[in-house]
Parts: structure tokens; sequence; C-alpha cells
């Protein structure tokens, strides 16, 4: 099918990396383009092959999967879901940063995975709760400035990072709450307002703070302490 999603399975185990391309494959809309066992390998097949989606581990020889992912995003090659055991991967956040667009369990199901490759696959940010939010604030712990609440609607944005002074005060709070994982719908109940507006001003925040997706938006939260981890 000329619509269907193109995805390149990168993992150093190849029993892993068999079973995912195996689940991939058997649904009618997405195309395993072709796997690779490390980073390197990863970047030279996603540059010949150009995918929609990288679905990339962390820990390989040679590369792995961070740097791998800070490449792929920067020369603008597909978009990557990080593949994670969680209790093992210690710079997850790292991968954030580098551009990834979210995170996928390794054990996680079918149905789920193809989901996943479809949601990125067509623009969406994967922040999965069980998984993005206790890595960021894993990550962010000892980063994110320590002290006080989380600011209110109206609130000064934090001295670290002076580019919230762009947003308007709508924009701030609905950062904030973008920042603590609530989904389009959640937010316009918690602020009274349309989902249509709120979608709307996430755009907003996302085109004047010039981050590529709601995860870069959540990582940027924590950063400059909008959100704080208690």
């Amino acid at each position: 099918m000329s619509d269907s999603l193109r995805v390149v399975v990168v993992d150093d185990q190849r029993l892993v990396r068999s079973g995912f391309a195996m689940m991939l494959g058997a649904e009618d809309d997405i195309v395993v383009a072709g796997e690779a066992s490390n980073g390197a390998e990863a970047i030279d097949l996603v540059r010949r092959e150009r995918p929609d989606v990288v679905l990339m581990d962390v820990q390989m020889p040679v590369l792995d999967g961070i740097a791998a992912t800070g490449t792929i995003v920067g020369e603008d090659l597909g978009k990557v879901i990080i593949l994670t055991t969680f209790d093992r991967d210690d710079y997850l956040f790292d991968a954030l940063r580098n551009g990834a667009s979210g995170f996928l369990l390794k054990n996680t199901d079918p149905d789920d995975l193809a989901d996943a490759v479809r949601a990125v696959g067509h623009g969406h940010a994967l922040l999965a709760p069980e998984v993005t939010r206790r890595v960021i604030e894993a990550m962010t712990r000892s980063e994110a400035p320590s002290g006080g609440t989380e600011p209110g609607p109206g609130a000064e944005p934090p001295a670290a990072d002076r580019r919230l002074g762009q947003l308007t005060a709508r924009e701030l709070e609905v950062l904030r709450l973008v920042g603590r994982g609530l989904s389009n719908a959640e937010i316009a109940t918690e602020l009274f307002v349309g989902e249509a507006t709120v979608k709307t001003h996430v755009s907003s925040c996302l085109s004047k703070l010039h981050l590529r997706d709601r995860v870069q938006a959540v990582v940027l939260a924590y950063e400059t302490g909008l959100v704080t981890v208690e």
C-alpha cells in the first residue's frame, strides 16, 4: 500500500528485533523497511530507506541508541520511538533531548506496538504515562529548580528560560498541564474550555518555543521548573 507506514527496527538482540518486525509486519498498514543491530547500522539503513518511524533500543554496541537518535532526528530522517525495559536504561532523558518522540516498553502488546507506530508516524508524540512521566521525573530530579510549588495561572516564567516570556498567561498554563502529562481533553476539563481551544494553545506553544512535539514540551516544562518534581 502506498500510504503504509515504513518502519526500521533497531536492537542488538536478534530475537527481540525479529519479534518486533514480525508483529509489525502482520499489520496491513505497516511495512518493515529493515532491521539493524546497533546505532551505526541504523543510521546507514535509515539514510537509505528513509522510514517514517524508527524503533530504537538504547544500550547497543558500536553506537548507542541515544547518539543514533540525535543523528537521525538532526538530519530529519525519521521519527524515533525508544525501546526500553526502563529499569536498566539510565539515559532515556538524553534520548528525549535528542529528539525522540517517546517511549515504548519492550514487553508491550502487539496492538499497542502498532498503535504507537501509527501515532508517531502520523505526527503525534507518544507520551505513555507509565514510562515517560517516571523517566522525566527521575532524570530531572537533580536538575529541576528546587523549592516551591508549581506556578499557577498567570505566573511569571522561571528565570531559567526567558523563552517562556513569549507565551501568554493562558499558554503558560497550558504548557504546565502538558508538562504534567495531561491530554488535550483533560486540559480542556481542567481549564473549562473547549478541546479545540486547547489544541490551538498547544500548537501556539510549540511554534513560539520552536519545539518539535509534546515530548519536547514536557522536557522544557521540567527543565525550566514550570513543573517540579514533588
